[in-house]
C-alpha cells in the first residue's frame, strides 16, 4: 500500500512540471523570507521524486542535487509533518547523514515545512538550516508553515494556468477540426443565434448565399436567402423558414423541401432539416439547419418518368402491333388460303388429260404452278405457326415427352418414309412441364428439319435422347457452320450452300416457343457430321420408364 502511495505521490509531483522549469522570482522571494523568519543564513526549496532530491531554488548556499537516500528531507517525508532538529549531530536519524558529516555539507541546525498538495501528497519541503545549533519559536514554525502553503498555492496556480492554456488549445483544435469537417461535406450547414444572426456557415452554405447578410435577423430571411416553395414561384413566408420554425417552436423540422434561386445561379432544389440549439438547462438558444441538394435527384426522377412514359407508349404500340399481326394471321388464313385452294383445284383440272388436250408444255406449266402453290401454302402455314407460337397462352401442364414424340413421329411418318430416313429413341424421355400444343409444334419442327436437311451421300438418321431436363435431337445431315448457328434462328434465315427446301421460319418459331417457356435452345456438332439441337425446358421434370 505504501509503495502504491509513493508511486502516486511521484506522479502528482510530475504533473506540476516543476523539475523541468526554472524557478521564478516569486519562489526565490519566498525562500529569502523563510531564511529571514528562521534567522538563519541558508534556506532551500527541495523537491523529491523516487530517485533524487532537487533544490529548486536556494538562498545562502549553492544549489545542488543529491540522491534521495542522502537527503535529510527524505528521512521523515512520508509523515508530512514539520521537522525541527536543533542539533542534527545528536539525532540518531540525522547524525550519519552526508549533509551532517561533512561529506556533502556541515549542517547542524535543520528545520523543514512539508509542501503538501491539495490531494494530500508531499511534493517536497521548504528547508532552513545553519552550521550551528538553533531552536525555533512556535511563532517562527507557524510562519514557515504559512510560507510552505504559499509555495504550494503558487505551484497550483501554475498548474491550473497550464491546464487552462492546454484546454484553450484543445478547444481551438476542436473548433478547427469541426470547421474542416463542415467545410469538407457537400451538405450546406447554417447555425443562428437567438436573434437570427448567423454564427456558423460552412463552405457549401456560403456557396449558396455568398452575398446574404450574416448578421441580419429573421425578418425578411426568405427574401434575403431567395427561398421559394418547390414550384419555384411561391415565396416561402418568413414564419415558415425552417430555422425560424425550429427556434420558435423548439421542435425539429425534417424533410422540408424548398427552392433557392440565387441571382446568377441556376435554381437548386433543397431538402431542409432544422433543429433547435439548447443550453444545458434546455432553453432554446438558436437553431441549425442542414440543406441537402436534391436537384440532380429530381432530374433523374424526371428522366425516369419520361422513360416510363416512353416505355408505356412503346408497350401500347407493341400491343397494337401484335394485335395487327394477329389480325394479319387471321386474314392470311381466311383471305389467302381459300383462294390458293381454289387455284390448286383448277390446276388439278388443268392437269387432267380428259379436260385439257394433250399439250406437253401445258402439262409442264401446270406442274410448276402446282409446286409454287404448295410452297405458298407451306409458307402461310409456317407464318401461322409462328404467330401462334408468339401469342398463344402458355399453359403449365405435365407433358410426357415420350408419348408426345411418338405422336409426332406418327404424323411425320409419310415424310420420313419418303426420305428413306430413320428416327430412333434409344432410351426413356422425361416428363416436362409446359404447353402440350407448343411443345408438340417445337418437336415436329426439329424432327422434320433432321429429315429434310439430310446429307446426299448417306441415309438420314436422327436420334432423340435426354440428359436430365435437356432433350437432344442429333442428325447426320448437312450440318450448319459454327459462325452461322445464331443467325439461323432469325426469320427467313437460310444457311449458304444448302438447298432452299424450306422458307426459313421454323427455327425462329422454335426459339419463340422455348423462350416463352423460359428455356434455352442451342445448336452443336454431331460426331461424324450433322447437327445436334439441345432444348432445355425449366420446371418440374421426371423420367418415365
Amino acid at each position: 500500500m505504501g509503495s502504491e502511495r509513493e508511486r502516486r505521490r511521484v506522479a502528482v509531483l510530475r504533473e506540476y512540471h516543476l523539475l523541468d522549469t526554472p524557478p521564478s522570482a516569486e519562489l526565490e522571494a519566498v525562500v529569502r523570507v523563510a531564511a529571514t523568519v528562521a534567522g538563519v543564513p541558508a534556506a532551500t526549496l527541495n523537491l523529491l521524486d523516487d530517485v533524487k532530491q532537487y533544490q529548486l531554488t536556494t538562498v545562502g548556499v549553492a544549489g545542488r542535487q543529491c540522491a534521495r537516500d542522502d537527503s535529510m528531507c527524505a528521512v521523515r517525508l512520508d509523515r508530512g509533518v514539520f521537522v525541527h532538529v536543533p542539533d542534527a549531530r545528536e539525532e540518531p536519524d540525522y547524525r550519519d547523514n552526508p549533509w551532517v558529516t561533512g561529506e556533502l555539507g556541515r549542517i547542524v541546525f535543520y528545520a523543514s515545512a512539508p509542501l503538501i498538495s491539495p490531494g494530500g501528497h508531499v511534493l517536497g519541503t521548504l528547508c532552513v538550516f545553519d552550521d550551528r545549533p538553533r531552536r525555533l519559536t512556535r511563532e517562527q514554525i507557524g510562519r514557515l508553515r504559512d510560507l510552505a502553503g504559499i509555495v504550494v498555492a503558487f505551484f497550483e496556480r501554475r498548474r491550473l494556468a497550464r491546464l487552462s492554456a492546454g484546454l484553450e488549445e484543445t478547444i481551438r483544435a476542436r473548433e478547427q477540426w469541426t470547421r474542416t469537417v463542415l467545410d469538407s461535406i457537400d451538405e450546406a450547414v447554417i447555425a443562428v443565434d437567438p436573434s437570427g444572426g448567423v454564427i456558423l456557415i460552412n463552405r457549401a452554405a456560403h456557396a449558396l448565399h455568398p452575398d446574404a447578410g450574416l448578421t441580419a435577423g429573421p425578418d425578411g430571411a426568405a427574401a434575403r436567402y431567395r427561398l421559394y416553395e418547390p414550384d419555384g414561384r411561391t415565396p416561402v413566408p418568413d414564419d415558415q423558414v425552417p430555422l425560424v420554425v425550429a427556434m420558435r417552436d423548439g421542435v425539429p423540422v425534417t424533410g422540408r423541401e424548398l427552392m433557392i434561386q440565387a441571382p446568377g445561379r441556376s435554381p437548386r432544389s433543397m431538402l431542409a432539416n432544422a433543429a433547435p440549439l439548447r443550453t444545458a438547462d434546455g432553453t432554446v438558444h438558436g437553431a441549425v439547419v442542414a440543406l441537402h441538394d436534391v436537384t440532380a435527384e429530381h432530374a433523374r426522377q424526371r428522366l425516369l418518368q419520361e422513360a416510363h412514359e416512353r416505355l408505356a407508349a412503346a408497350n401500347t404500340e407493341l400491343r397494337r402491333s401484335n394485335t395487327d399481326l394477329a389480325n394479319f394471321a387471321g386474314a392470311v388464313s381466311h383471305d389467302l388460303v381459300a383462294p390458293l385452294a381454289a387455284v390448286g383445284g383448277y390446276l388439278e383440272l388443268l392437269g387432267d388429260p380428259d379436260e385439257v388436250p394433250e399439250q406437253p408444255r401445258v402439262a409442264e406449266w401446270v406442274a410448276a404452278a402446282a409446286r409454287a402453290v404448295a410452297r405458298m401454302r407451306d409458307l402461310i402455314d409456317a407464318l401461322l405457326d409462328h404467330a401462334r407460337a408468339g401469342r398463344a397462352p402458355v399453359r403449365a401442364l405435365a407433358v410426357p415427352l415420350g408419348d408426345l414424340i411418338g405422336e409426332v413421329l406418327h404424323d411425320l411418318d409419310p415424310e420420313i418414309t419418303a426420305a428413306g430416313a430413320r428416327v430412333s429413341v434409344p432410351g426413356p424421355l422425361p416428363e416436362v412441364t409446359g404447353d402440350p400444343v407448343l411443345i408438340r409444334q417445337l418437336m415436329r419442327e426439329l424432327i422434320g428439319n433432321a429429315v429434310r436437311y439430310r446429307h446426299p451421300d448417306r441415309p438420314a438418321h436422327a436420334e432423340i435422347t435426354a440428359d436430365g431436363p435437356a432433350v437432344r435431337i442429333a442428325d447426320n445431315g448437312t450440318g450448319i457452320p459454327a459462325e452461322r448457328r445464331e443467325e439461323v434462328f432469325g426469320m427467313f434465315a437460310r444457311v449458304d450452300g444448302q438447298t432452299a427446301r424450306r422458307h426459313g421460319i421454323g427455327l425462329s418459331s422454335c426459339l419463340r416457343i422455348v423462350e416463352r417457356h423460359g428455356g434455352t435452345i442451342t445448336i452443336g456438332d454431331t460426331p461424324g457430321g450433322g447437327v445436334t439441337v439441345t432444348v432445355t425446358l425449366p420446371g418440374k421434370w421426371s423420367v418415365r420408364r
